[in-house]
Parts: C-alpha cells; sequence; structure tokens
C-alpha cells in the first residue's frame, strides 16, 4: 500500500511514517518545515520527502493520504486531496486501526512531561527485556529514535495528546488509542487556540478514562485538583496515584536537591535513584513512569535501575555544547509551568555560574498571549533572561520584560540576540535555551558564536 502523510516532519506524523514504512508500506510525506532530527530520520528510513505542499506530491497516486493536525483546509494538497475524492484519515485514527490492535497500550497523557514519561517508560520496558512498541513526540537518546514497532504482541506506549486530530475530526488525538494503561501526569490550561477554557480540556481526558476497560489501570499524579474533576465525572477501571504524600500508592522523596538523586517506595518496596536528569518534575515523571511498567510486569527495583541509565530525550535539558566552559542547553518548555519548573530544576544544582535563558514565546498559546501574565514569574529562577520577539507574535514582550523578577532584555533579532547573550556569558554559564520549534538554528548560532569569543 501506498501511504502519503500529509505534515509527515511534525513529531508525531514523521513517527507514524517510520511506523508505517516498518508494517511493509510505501510511504512518502509532504511537508513545508523539513529540518533535522525529524528528517533525519525519515531519510534513513528511505521515506521520500516532498519540501512544499502541491497537487504533484500526490502523483502516483496514493492508497490513502494521512492528514496530520497541522493541516487545514485552503493548503492546496489538502484541497487536491479532497478534489481528487482519494481516502484520508487522521494519524491517530491510523494508528489505531493498523498498530495498536493486539496490543497492551500504555497512553501517557498530561500538560507537561508527555515525551520525557513516556520516554522514561519505554526505556524501563527496554532495559528490562520487553522489547516495547513506541511513539513518543521526541527522540529518546537511548533508543535514538522516536517510534519502532517493537516486538509483536508486546506493550506499546504511546504519547497521547490532547491537541486536536484533524480539520476533520476536533476531538483530542488520544481518544482513538484506547489504552489498557492511561497515565495521567497532570492537567492545566494550555492551547488556547482550540479551547476555550480548562473545562473543554477536562472533558476530553475524561473522555480519554472512558476508553480505559475495567481491567485496565489510570496511574494519576496525586494533588492535581483538575484531574481529580475528571475522575469526578465518572471512572470504571482502577486508579493508582503518586507522588510525595504517604497516602499514595507509588511515593517518592527527594534525596538532593537538585533530584539528582530521589527514593521511590511502592507497598512494602522501596529502590533509590542516581540519574542525570534534575527538577522535582522530572521526578514525578520518574515515578509516573515506573507505576505504569509496573502495570505491564515490571518490578521496582528493576524499573529503577533502568533509570539509572536513562538519558533525557533531544530537547529535553540537551546539552547541546560547550566551549570555553560555558554549556548551552535545549530545552522544549514553552508553557509559563514548564519553564519554571526546568529553571528551578537546572538552578538548584552545586553548579557554581550562572543561568541565562533565552526564550521564544512561540506556541499558538503564547502567540495568543493567553499566559503572558504569567511568564515573568515563570523565570525567577534564572539569574537573567532574553525573550525573543517572533515576527508572527501579535503582542510586544517590552512589558513583560520589565515585570520580569530578575533582568531581562528583548531583541527581536536573532543575530543581535546571540551577540548580546555571548557577550554576557562568562565561564561556568549555562544558557538555557527554551523554543518549541528551530528557534532559527540559534543553538548552533550561539556555539558559533562562543567558539570565536571563548573558544581559546
Amino acid at each position: 500500500m501506498h501511504v502519503h502523510i500529509l505534515g509527515v516532519c511534525g513529531t508525531f506524523m514523521g513517527s507514524l511514517a517510520r511506523l508505517a514504512k516498518a508494517l511493509g508500506h510505501h510511504v512518502s510525506g509532504s511537508d513545508a518545515n523539513v529540518y533535522p532530527p525529524m528528517s533525519t530520520q525519515l531519510e534513513e528510513a528511505g521515506i521520500a520527502l516532498c519540501e512544499g505542499y502541491t497537487a504533484d506530491n500526490l502523483m502516483p497516486r496514493p492508497d490513502v493520504v494521512i492528514i496530520g493536525n497541522a493541516l487545514s483546509r485552503g493548503n492546496p494538497e489538502v484541497e487536491a486531496v479532497l478534489d481528487a475524492k482519494l481516502p484520508y484519515v487522521s494519524g491517530p485514527q491510523w494508528l489505531a486501526e493498523h498498530v495498536l490492535p493486539g496490543r497492551q497500550v500504555v497512553a501517557v497523557a498530561g500538560t507537561h512531561g508527555k515525551t520525557t514519561t513516556a520516554s522514561l517508560l519505554t526505556w524501563i520496558m527496554e532495559a528490562t527485556g520487553h522489547a516495547p512498541g513506541f511513539l513518543i513526540g521526541g527522540v529518546p537518546r537511548n533508543l535514538g529514535v522516536s517510534s519502532r514497532l517493537g516486538t509483536a504482541g508486546a506493550p506499546f506506549v504511546v504519547e497521547a495528546d490532547e491537541y486536536d486530530t484533524a480539520f476533520f475530526d476536533k476531538r483530542s488525538k488520544f481518544v482513538h488509542y484506547r489504552p489498557d494503561v492511561a497515565v495521567l501526569g497532570n492537567l492545566e490550561f494550555d492551547h488556547a487556540d482550540i479551547f476555550p477554557d480548562l473545562a473543554a480540556i477536562e472533558r476530553q481526558f475524561h473522555h480519554l478514562v472512558r476508553t480505559v476497560p475495567g481491567n485496565g489501570q489510570l496511574v494519576v499524579a496525586a494533588g492535581e485538583p483538575a484531574l481529580e474533576r475528571v475522575l469526578a465525572q465518572g471512572c470504571w477501571s482502577p486508579i493508582v496515584r503518586f507522588g510525595e504524600g504517604d497516602e499514595v500508592a507509588w511515593r517518592w522523596r527527594m534525596l538532593s536537591d537538585d533530584g539528582r538523586r530521589f527514593e521511590v517506595r511502592h507497598g512494602e518496596r522501596q529502590a533509590s535513584v542516581a540519574w542525570s536528569l534534575s527538577g522535582r518534575h522530572n521526578v514525578s515523571n520518574a515515578v509516573a513512569a515506573l507505576a505504569a511498567a509496573a502495570a505491564c510486569g515490571v518490578g521496582l527495583e528493576e524499573g529503577a535501575a533502568a533509570l539509572s541509565r536513562f538519558e533525557s530525550p533531544r530537547r529535553r535539558q540537551e546539552v547541546r555544547g560547550e566551549i570555553g566552559g560555558i554549556q548551552v542547553i535545549d530545552d522544549f518548555a514553552h508553557h509559563p509551568t514548564a519553564i519554571a519548573a526546568t529553571l528551578e530544576g537546572l538552578g538548584a544544582g552545586t553548579h557554581s555560574g550562572r543561568l541565562l535563558a533565552v526564550i521564544e514565546p512561540r506556541s499558538n498559546t503564547m502567540r495568543l498571549g493567553a499566559m503572558r501574565e504569567r511568564l515573568p514569574a515563570s523565570v525567577a529562577a534564572a539569574d537573567r533572561v532574553w525573550w525573543y520577539q517572533p515576527p508572527a507574535l501579535s503582542w510586544s514582550l517590552d512589558t513583560l520584560a520589565d515585570a520580569c523578577p530578575v533582568p531581562a532584555a528583548v531583541s527581536e533579532d536573532i543575530e543581535t540576540l546571540v551577540a548580546e547573550v555571548v557577550a554576557d556569558a562568562m565561564p561556568g554559564d549555562r544558557i538555557v535555551v527554551m523554543s518549541n520549534g528551530a528557534f532559527e538554528g540559534i543553538h548552533e548560532k550561539l556555539l558559533a558564536a562562543l567558539e570565536v569569543r571563548h573558544g581559546g
């Protein structure tokens, strides 16, 4: 079967393309933004890429077109699909129909931490010999790819996004997966472009809860009011909670301020973990993964041992390079809660240098200004922050910078921004770049400029 994918370089769609190829299909795809790491993954898998959207990309005629949720009416290739009456389907539906049947499906949901938690869970399963299948919205460095079919019959881990499915299916992606185990890591308002308020997102999460069977399991973060409201709407599956309190089934305790050492208890069993990640949020992600892995037959001790060898996914506190004692760190955080958690985690250790934050408010929610009041406080753990004003942002960042509790500046030009950051940076500092996009290759530009100034 010839499968053609629109939006193929998106994290979900590119991962899906790899699975389709592994199933033996001929796979091609189109996208307006073809850049690594996804483009590299696809090319290595032998998937033909077309840059740009045009009716010509549909020749020869595919058997089915999978349309990503970033595509909408008016896109020339979407219009060509409809005019030619080609069979088309959403990515989540295709995954549910062609990959998930017959598998124990573990879905990882939540406003923050889905990619990291799904990566942690997949690595635990892999390291303990279960050879799982997976589809993750990032590239776990332990595994090297964002998706894999895994061994037939083995569990399948899927990052379960609440964003809408496609222009013709406005339900959240995760309602298609019908998981046996669902992780609910947290829940707060996001995606202001499609959800009017938090209650609307809670309804979608309850749709997910409704699909978990009675002999399945919900792994739920304790102390999350929005998740408790979701469960209060009705729940028909066993619930296992995780958190810091003694009353929860899976409880954790920090053994170091930065979260690089922590203890986990479940019943009479306990284990300690020393690993490379930092921050309370990542400890919580790890314990969620341990609890979900236990539902798939992995013991606490062996799961904890696997965590000590875990490497964070790309773009999650990923050190991109170090020049003259100055690190450049890449992180995907783009919501105020995630920005604060990442900076607090990085700032909690014994590192002697400063933490310099460079942030692009790029997400649809940020562009609408829905979170602008919360952004100043989110950078309190940094020593200095630079805000990038992208052309598509309709509101000025100047007032935001004035309200920051740390020294802050705004730049509308990448080259100027790089020059200012590099001029300020000193040996021992860490520069953490935060965006959910490519940020115009700023990481490489920072490293190149640092090499000129500090490379010796």
